[in-house]
């Protein structure tokens, strides 16, 4: 029989929208589009890469509750508000995804509120990390 869990956060964004920080359906976890709202004291940090940093703890948190990490990602679409911290953030999540190598996209689109510089959606595999993985090249 197929289960399915649903975290929260305490975010009251999730409760006027009625939506989950994570829906995990069997092995098969997405982790909604996340902000870099720090959970215990609310604040927002100023800085691109604070607020990446930030994105990646919070999704870390709701995936751990569910015995996943960032290895079993395998999927991110990244949303960053000023295509001029395009390249600064990709370089962050680089380290974070670095021997990961999830399917990824980005996009530079209006987020919610200006204070938003960066927001990250990932969809996960429990066990992705401990799978057997073949990386095939068809370009140099």
């Amino acid at each position: 029989m197929t289960k399915i869990v649903k975290v929260k956060t305490g975010s009251k964004f999730e409760e006027i929208a009625s939506y989950s920080r994570l829906v995990m359906v069997d092995n098969l976890i997405h982790v909604s589009n996340t902000a870099g709202r720090n959970p215990d004291t609310q604040e927002i940090p100023e800085d691109v890469i604070e607020q990446t940093e930030q994105v990646f703890n919070n999704i870390e948190r709701a995936l751990a509750a569910v015995d996943a990490s960032l290895a079993d990602v395998i999927m991110s679409r990244v949303f960053i508000q000023n295509p001029d911290d395009t390249p600064a953030v990709m370089e962050f999540i680089g380290t974070k995804f670095r021997g990961i190598n999830p399917a990824t996209t980005v996009t530079c689109p209006p987020l919610g509120s200006t204070v938003y510089k960066v927001e990250l959606e990932v969809t996960a595999y429990r066990g992705a990390s401990q799978a057997e993985v073949e990386e095939i090249r068809i370009a140099q």
